[in-house]
């Protein structure tokens, strides 16, 4: 009987103990505008001039900026809920 070929035999980089993720790309990440970032650090990287991705950085910050908005509203309504249980 022979082997069947395999798929893939890619194994996942599993990061080491000591190795933690940048604590600005946990917030980005954490923040659901990952995707907008990485549109600016692949625009910067094809044209090595920051003027020429103005609207991926507009996109990124109109993103960063609504998120805070839903943060503020969200640590407020935690305040006036815990402002009416005492």
């Amino acid at each position: 009987m022979s082997a069947a070929p395999q798929g893939h035999n890619w194994t996942r980089q599993l990061k080491k103990e000591d190795e933690e993720e940048d604590p600005l790309d946990q917030l980005i990440t954490r923040s659901g505008c990952a995707s907008f970032h990485f549109a600016v650090q692949e625009c910067m990287a094809q044209h090595q001039d920051w003027r020429q991705c103005q609207p991926q950085v507009q996109a990124f910050k109109d993103c960063m900026s609504a998120q805070q908005a839903r943060r503020r509203e969200e640590l407020q309504r935690r305040k006036e809920q815990a402002s009416a249980q005492h």
